[in-house]
């Protein structure tokens, strides 16, 4: 019995010299979704992912000022492209990892209709989005607004926050009345579950096509090779699909 006993320790040691660890930046609007990603990920393969969460903007800045991240989960495909050429992440390693979805969305029940008339109808309220300038979601909520021909009519009264999150935390508590977020933040199996909500039609703006990538910290990393394997596959994408991303 001793034996055995020992045999089961020494197989347990053994794996978990193997198991290691992962930094993780992931774009903001993966929060609904990465705990449940990085759970998976330690059940199937021993190795835990640690996971910052921010807008694409701000995550490119912080891995060009050194931040020790070794994957990157982009809500865009330029941000890893630029940091292939800048040396900063391994080139061959970028792929899409799930389509991002807008959505106009009030936390009341009965505020949007499903076709986003409220936006040329409705009473005119605090309309809260990501920063367009670091948020690839907030870049796609002023272009629909462009598209729509409604932009001067909102921009007086946009709130824009740091990131998709804040965007969703203005509606969420009440301090905007409308906002566009990401499906993935008000939605449970691909469908808005909470408020109400218009899910933006794909031709009102540039696809908001996600990437990962490789960064260089993570290159010698086989914690960090076997996320981005597994983020390809069944387990991590059914997650996604079911958070309301595209894949």
């Amino acid at each position: 019995m001793f034996r055995a006993l020992a045999f089961c320790l020494a197989i347990l040691a053994a794996c978990t010299a193997r198991a290691g660890e992962v930094q993780v930046a992931a774009a903001a609007n993966l929060g609904p979704v990465m705990d449940r990603i990085a759970a998976a990920f330690a059940r199937d393969t021993g190795h835990r992912a640690i996971v910052a969460l921010g807008s694409t903007g701000k995550l490119h800045t912080q891995v060009r000022n050194g931040a020790p991240f070794e994957v990157l989960l982009s809500a865009d495909a330029a941000t890893p492209s630029r940091l292939v050429e800048e040396g900063l992440a391994v080139s061959g390693t970028q792929f899409t990892y799930a389509l991002g979805r807008l959505v106009l969305w009030s936390a009341r029940e009965g505020v949007v209709d499903p076709r986003g008339d409220v936006l040329r109808n409705g009473a005119v309220t605090k309309l809260a989005i990501a920063n367009p300038r670091v948020a690839p979601y907030g870049a796609a909520a002023m272009e629909t607004l462009q598209n729509l021909q409604l932009l001067a009519r909102w921009e007086p009264h946009l709130v824009t926050g740091e990131s998709i999150a804040q965007a969703h935390q203005f509606v969420a508590s009440g301090n905007a009345g409308l906002g566009f977020v990401a499906l993935s933040q008000v939605a449970e199996n691909g469908l808005i579950a909470r408020g109400s909500g218009w899910i933006v039609p794909a031709r009102l703006h540039a696809p908001i096509q996600q990437d990962a990538v490789l960064l260089k910290a993570g290159a010698a990393n086989p914690a960090a090779t076997a996320f981005l394997v597994y983020l390809r596959g069944n387990a991590a994408r059914a997650i996604l699909r079911h958070g309301g991303y595209g894949i």
